[in-house]
């Protein structure tokens, strides 16, 4: 359990970080916090000394306690270091290692360091993760958003960096709530195009599985709904199965019984991404269903796990590396001084053709 000071300190640099305490704003009184907290009057006093100390407080004799600048210019002593932070949901999964690649390679070019932090799709660990980075004072980020769909209680630390123009730019999402540049897949392109591959192939009753507390599930499904409207195929609301980041440990079992309900319905599903659809396989082994005999599958992404698999999945393009490359390109571009760099780029994604998909005639 940690000291009850050390819970005040990170409560007060929390606020102070996410603009909450302005610079030269006068916080609550000692006594005030002590109220607040329920601890003693030592303690605050320690929690107060720390942040003096770290430089996001100075106290004026017989005025009070204010919030210093201190912290901003003793953090830009890192400037000279040139490193870039790299905030995203995983590190050593799926297209994550692609991506970091991609990034890490382009900052070495213009001898720019990197550093990563994951949030494993929570957002207590991405406050944290922009507590450090504004704390280092980071010459510029990079941010794959956590859990984009939904409402993010971390906005204020993201204005925090606008305020303090150090540039930011998002991957693979955004939050809708924030006019900040992003570079991602046309995802609604990509599930459109997986959705439109299967009914080529003359499949009518065709499912869907989509992550939905991340904007590319929903941009996904968008696309799903748009390919079955422009065949004049009905949407049917328990041909979906929906997961979000807590459900998915819970992927397997819930394939199986979504399985089983649709067994003598569906011929085709159009997955999330290749680790989905790679299961999904591997929940039609057990099951005894055949794949593409009995269900077609295509994910998409065309991950390194789908390249490896011991069935070739039909999947789409996502350009991972080259994303990972631009996104440090942008950085560096603002860094120089660099105008009218764009505020949205959509990556266009393209079918791979696998094992996966049978023809009905």
């Amino acid at each position: 359990m940690k000291p009850k000071y050390q819970t005040l300190f990170e409560d007060i640099k929390s606020k102070i970080l996410s603009g909450d305490y302005a610079a030269g704003e006068k916080i609550p009184t000692e006594s005030a916090l002590q109220e607040l907290y329920g601890v003693s009057r030592h303690t605050v006093r320690k929690a107060i000394l720390e942040l003096s100390n770290d430089g996001f407080l100075r106290s004026e004799k017989g005025s009070g306690t204010y919030v210093s600048s201190q912290y901003l210019s003793k953090s830009r002593d890192n400037a000279h270091n040139k490193i870039i932070g790299v905030i995203t949901t995983y590190i050593s999964d799926y297209i994550f290692p692609s991506i970091i690649r991609g990034i890490e390679e382009r900052l070495k070019e213009d001898n720019y360091s990197l550093l990563l932090v994951s949030t494993n799709n929570d957002v207590d660990q991405e406050k944290k993760a922009l507590e450090m980075m504004l704390s280092f004072g980071v010459d510029g980020l990079i941010v794959e958003p956590t859990k984009s769909n939904l409402y993010n209680p971390n906005i204020a630390y993201y204005l925090s960096f606008k305020a303090q123009d150090v540039p930011l730019i998002m991957i693979n999402a955004h939050y809708e709530e924030l006019d900040v540049p992003f570079l991602r897949l046309d995802d609604v392109q990509s599930s459109y195009l997986a959705t439109k591959e299967l009914i080529s192939n003359g499949h009518t009753n065709i499912g869907l599985i989509s992550k939905m507390d991340d904007l590319q599930g929903k941009y996904r499904m968008k696309g799903y709904i748009k390919a079955l409207g422009e065949a004049k195929l009905k949407f049917q609301p328990e041909h979906v199965l929906s997961f979000k980041t807590e459900t998915k440990l819970d992927l397997y079992s819930n394939l199986k019984q979504f399985l089983t309900q649709n067994q003598d319905m569906l011929t085709a599903i159009v997955c999330y991404n290749d680790e989905v659809g790679l299961e999904l396989i591997n929940v039609c082994n057990q099951l005894g269903i055949t794949v593409p005999g009995q269900l077609s599958v295509i994910g998409q992404d065309n991950s390194y796990i789908a390249k490896n698999a011991n069935i070739k999945l039909s999947t789409l393009t996502h350009p991972q590396e080259k994303m990972g490359r631009d996104a440090a390109e942008w950085i560096i571009k603002k860094l120089q001084g660099t105008k009218d760099l764009p505020n949205e780029t959509y990556y266009q994604p393209v079918i791979i053709e696998g094992e996966t998909i049978k023809t009905i005639k």
